[in-house]
Protein backbone atom coordinates (compact mmCIF):
# COMPACT_ATOMS: atom_id res chain seq x y z
CA UNK A 1 0.00 0.00 0.00
CA UNK A 2 2.83 2.42 0.80
CA UNK A 3 4.25 1.96 -2.70
CA UNK A 4 0.84 2.68 -4.25
CA UNK A 5 0.51 5.86 -2.17
CA UNK A 6 4.03 7.04 -3.03
CA UNK A 7 3.84 6.19 -6.74
CA UNK A 8 0.40 7.63 -7.56
CA UNK A 9 0.57 10.88 -9.56
CA UNK A 10 -1.86 13.30 -11.15
CA UNK A 11 -2.02 12.16 -14.79
CA UNK A 12 -3.17 14.66 -17.40
CA UNK A 13 -2.44 12.64 -20.56
CA UNK A 14 -4.00 9.28 -21.37
CA UNK A 15 -3.66 6.79 -24.20
CA UNK A 16 -6.69 6.01 -26.39
CA UNK A 17 -7.21 2.64 -24.66
CA UNK A 18 -10.65 2.21 -23.09
CA UNK A 19 -10.97 1.33 -19.41
CA UNK A 20 -12.37 -2.17 -19.04
CA UNK A 21 -15.70 -2.46 -17.20
CA UNK A 22 -14.12 -4.90 -14.72
CA UNK A 23 -11.55 -2.26 -13.71
CA UNK A 24 -14.23 0.42 -13.45
CA UNK A 25 -16.24 -1.95 -11.23
CA UNK A 26 -13.22 -2.39 -8.95
CA UNK A 27 -12.79 1.38 -8.69
CA UNK A 28 -16.46 1.80 -7.81
CA UNK A 29 -16.14 -0.93 -5.19
CA UNK A 30 -13.15 0.91 -3.66
CA UNK A 31 -15.28 4.07 -3.51
CA UNK A 32 -18.12 2.12 -1.89
CA UNK A 33 -15.87 0.98 0.94
CA UNK A 34 -14.56 4.44 1.84
CA UNK A 35 -15.26 5.27 5.49
CA UNK A 36 -17.80 8.02 6.17
CA UNK A 37 -19.16 10.00 9.10
CA UNK A 38 -21.49 7.73 11.08
CA UNK A 39 -21.34 5.32 8.12
CA UNK A 40 -24.02 7.50 6.52
CA UNK A 41 -22.37 7.19 3.10
CA UNK A 42 -23.26 10.61 1.67
CA UNK A 43 -21.48 9.89 -1.64
CA UNK A 44 -23.19 9.76 -5.04
CA UNK A 45 -21.17 9.06 -8.20
CA UNK A 46 -21.87 9.82 -11.87
CA UNK A 47 -19.78 7.97 -14.47
CA UNK A 48 -19.38 10.05 -17.64
CA UNK A 49 -18.30 8.16 -20.78
CA UNK A 50 -20.16 9.79 -23.68
CA UNK A 51 -17.88 11.94 -25.83
CA UNK A 52 -20.29 14.87 -26.14
CA UNK A 53 -20.75 15.09 -22.37
CA UNK A 54 -16.99 14.92 -21.69
CA UNK A 55 -16.51 17.72 -24.25
CA UNK A 56 -19.07 19.86 -22.40
CA UNK A 57 -17.35 19.10 -19.08
CA UNK A 58 -14.03 20.27 -20.55
CA UNK A 59 -15.68 23.49 -21.71
CA UNK A 60 -16.88 24.15 -18.15
CA UNK A 61 -13.45 23.90 -16.53
CA UNK A 62 -11.73 27.08 -15.40
CA UNK A 63 -9.75 28.94 -18.08
CA UNK A 64 -6.41 27.31 -18.93
CA UNK A 65 -7.15 24.35 -16.64
CA UNK A 66 -4.40 21.77 -17.37
CA UNK A 67 -6.97 18.97 -17.12
CA UNK A 68 -9.06 20.24 -20.07
CA UNK A 69 -7.64 17.83 -22.67
CA UNK A 70 -7.83 14.76 -20.46
CA UNK A 71 -11.38 15.70 -19.43
CA UNK A 72 -12.48 15.75 -23.05
CA UNK A 73 -10.32 12.98 -24.53
CA UNK A 74 -9.95 10.52 -21.66
CA UNK A 75 -12.04 7.34 -21.59
CA UNK A 76 -14.15 8.32 -18.57
CA UNK A 77 -14.74 10.86 -15.84
CA UNK A 78 -16.05 10.10 -12.37
CA UNK A 79 -18.10 12.95 -10.90
CA UNK A 80 -17.98 12.75 -7.10
CA UNK A 81 -21.08 14.23 -5.48
CA UNK A 82 -22.45 14.17 -1.97
CA UNK A 83 -25.35 15.05 0.24
CA UNK A 84 -24.09 17.77 2.65
CA UNK A 85 -26.75 17.30 5.30
CA UNK A 86 -26.17 13.57 5.50
CA UNK A 87 -22.63 13.88 6.86
CA UNK A 88 -21.86 15.52 10.18
CA UNK A 89 -25.55 15.77 11.07
CA UNK A 90 -27.74 13.74 13.41
CA UNK A 91 -31.52 14.18 13.34
CA UNK A 92 -31.04 17.33 11.27
CA UNK A 93 -28.65 18.93 13.77
CA UNK A 94 -25.02 19.63 12.93
CA UNK A 95 -22.77 17.50 15.14
CA UNK A 96 -19.34 18.50 13.88
CA UNK A 97 -17.51 21.79 14.23
CA UNK A 98 -17.36 22.07 10.46
CA UNK A 99 -20.57 22.48 8.52
CA UNK A 100 -19.25 20.77 5.40
CA UNK A 101 -18.04 17.45 6.81
CA UNK A 102 -19.28 15.80 3.62
CA UNK A 103 -16.21 17.31 1.93
CA UNK A 104 -14.03 15.19 4.21
CA UNK A 105 -16.03 12.07 3.37
CA UNK A 106 -15.84 12.78 -0.36
CA UNK A 107 -12.10 13.41 -0.09
CA UNK A 108 -11.72 9.88 1.27
CA UNK A 109 -13.88 8.50 -1.56
CA UNK A 110 -11.80 10.42 -4.12
CA UNK A 111 -8.55 9.14 -2.63
CA UNK A 112 -9.84 5.55 -2.75
CA UNK A 113 -10.80 6.04 -6.41
CA UNK A 114 -7.39 7.42 -7.37
CA UNK A 115 -5.37 4.85 -5.40
CA UNK A 116 -7.39 1.94 -6.78
CA UNK A 117 -7.04 3.30 -10.31
CA UNK A 118 -3.27 3.47 -9.84
CA UNK A 119 -3.15 -0.06 -8.47
CA UNK A 120 -4.97 -1.22 -11.62
CA UNK A 121 -2.43 0.48 -13.90
CA UNK A 122 -4.67 3.48 -14.60
CA UNK A 123 -4.05 7.17 -14.12
CA UNK A 124 -6.28 9.84 -12.60
CA UNK A 125 -6.35 13.50 -11.69
CA UNK A 126 -8.68 15.23 -9.23
CA UNK A 127 -10.24 18.35 -10.73
CA UNK A 128 -12.04 20.94 -8.62
CA UNK A 129 -11.82 24.16 -10.64
CA UNK A 130 -14.92 24.31 -12.83
CA UNK A 131 -18.34 25.92 -13.05
CA UNK A 132 -20.06 23.78 -10.42
CA UNK A 133 -23.68 24.89 -11.03
CA UNK A 134 -23.42 24.36 -14.81
CA UNK A 135 -21.77 20.95 -14.43
CA UNK A 136 -24.39 19.94 -11.84
CA UNK A 137 -27.07 20.93 -14.37
CA UNK A 138 -25.31 19.02 -17.18
CA UNK A 139 -25.11 15.89 -15.02
CA UNK A 140 -28.62 16.34 -13.62
CA UNK A 141 -27.39 16.39 -10.01
CA UNK A 142 -30.55 16.62 -7.87
CA UNK A 143 -31.31 19.28 -5.26
CA UNK A 144 -29.79 18.41 -1.88
CA UNK A 145 -26.73 16.94 -3.57
CA UNK A 146 -23.56 18.81 -4.54
CA UNK A 147 -20.82 18.05 -7.05
CA UNK A 148 -17.38 18.34 -5.46
CA UNK A 149 -14.82 16.85 -7.87
CA UNK A 150 -14.36 15.46 -11.37
CA UNK A 151 -11.84 12.63 -11.76
CA UNK A 152 -10.79 11.71 -15.31
CA UNK A 153 -9.44 8.14 -15.47
CA UNK A 154 -7.55 6.29 -18.19
CA UNK A 155 -4.32 4.58 -19.12
CA UNK A 156 -1.38 6.96 -18.49
CA UNK A 157 0.54 8.32 -21.46
CA UNK A 158 3.41 9.54 -19.25
CA UNK A 159 4.98 8.97 -15.85
CA UNK A 160 5.60 12.23 -13.98
CA UNK A 161 8.38 12.50 -11.43
CA UNK A 162 7.36 12.71 -7.79
CA UNK A 163 6.94 16.23 -6.42
CA UNK A 164 9.09 17.38 -3.53
CA UNK A 165 7.53 16.58 -0.17
CA UNK A 166 7.99 18.17 3.22
CA UNK A 167 10.28 16.38 5.62
CA UNK A 168 8.42 14.59 8.44
CA UNK A 169 9.88 16.88 11.09
CA UNK A 170 8.46 19.89 9.20
CA UNK A 171 4.84 18.92 9.83
CA UNK A 172 4.59 16.27 12.56
CA UNK A 173 4.26 17.40 16.19
CA UNK A 174 4.14 15.18 19.25
CA UNK A 175 2.04 16.00 22.30
CA UNK A 176 1.79 19.69 21.35
CA UNK A 177 2.10 21.88 18.26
Amino acid sequence: MTDIIKERRSIRRFTDQAVEQEKLDEIIEAARWAPSWGNLQCCEIVIVQKAEKKKKLAELLSAKNPASKVMENGPLVIAVCGRPEKSGYYKGKQQTRYQHWFMYDLGIVSQNICLKAHELGLGSVMVGSFDHPKVEELLNVPAGCELVALIPIGYPDHSPSPPKRKEVEDFVHYDKF
